[in-house]
């Protein structure tokens, strides 16, 4: 009895190890990444280890511009995002709830979808130049296009029932939009604008690195690039990525506190 109860507990110790399942691929990455500069399996040239890159980025942050690269990258995705996604509801909402507004814009909005958003960059630098109102309008056509089409389908996959219950109950049409159509459409609309979060900072770095005019991560990575200094390159890669990552949490987290409705 005693023996049984003086058995070490081989899993005691563990829970202090425990490393969530997300974060065990990029540190594992990580890892070989510093081994591999160390031992010369890459040329540090071309794959500088990480302390080169965290050494560059005090020396950006202290003596160089980095938040301000930082704050133009942000603040054009936020600006693209948000009119983009206000233009993008609006004009969902007016296609799904329209027949005729369907009829005549929809085949035409479901043809210039199918254009690849990077397409638009030659046009959109014709009709702004390369100032900030050309970035600007390059997110927010980005962020346009995921709102609108899944508020477009939100608003009509809505079931015909809750319609006739709502007339029934002698609902004016903006009752029924309001207690019916937008409820009903409301997940959809947020899976648009999570998605709109994502497609905003991607294309903010694409008109950063294709219209590289002012501050931003995509000419710090352009004059990193420039100057063949990879640790910058890299140092602007991962903020790009830790930068979308937090986006991403943030919009995942927002995005369940307004639907907690849907759990009760």
């Amino acid at each position: 009895m005693t023996d049984t109860l003086n058995v070490p507990d081989r899993h005691a110790g563990r829970k202090s190890l425990n490393i969530p399942r997300g974060w065990r691929l990029p540190i594992l990455l990580l890892i070989l990444w510093q081994v591999s500069s160390e031992l010369g399996l890459i040329d540090r040239r071309f794959l500088p280890p990480l302390q080169d890159i965290v050494a560059a980025g005090w020396k950006e942050l202290t003596e160089g511009d980095l938040l301000v690269h930082i704050a133009a990258s942000l603040g054009r995705d936020i600006a693209g995002f948000v009119m983009g996604s206000i233009a993008g509801v609006a004009f969902g909402t007016l296609l799904g709830i329209s027949k005729i507004a369907d009829r005549f814009i929809g085949p035409t909005f479901h043809g210039l979808k199918q254009i690849a958003v990077l397409a638009w960059i030659p046009i959109i630098s014709v009709w702004f130049g390369f100032a900030e109102s050309a970035k600007i309008a390059f997110v927010t056509l980005a962020a346009f296009l995921p709102v609108a089409l899944n508020t477009i389908e939100g608003m009509q996959s809505i079931s015909p029932q809750i319609i006739e219950v709502g007339r029934s109950l002698c609902f004016t049409r903006r009752q029924i939009f309001l207690r019916a159509r937008l409820p009903s459409a409301l997940p959809s609309i947020m899976t648009g604008i999570h998605l709109a979060l994502i497609y905003s900072w991607l294309a903010t770095v694409g008109a950063e690195y294709f219209m590289a005019v002012g501050p931003g991560l995509g000419g710090l990575i352009i004059s990193g690039r420039e100057h063949f200094e990879m640790d910058v390159v890299m140092l602007g890669v991962l903020l790009l990525g830790l930068i979308g990552y937090s986006l991403n949490k943030i919009a995942e987290t927002v995005e369940a506190r307004l639907l907690r409705w849907r759990d009760g």
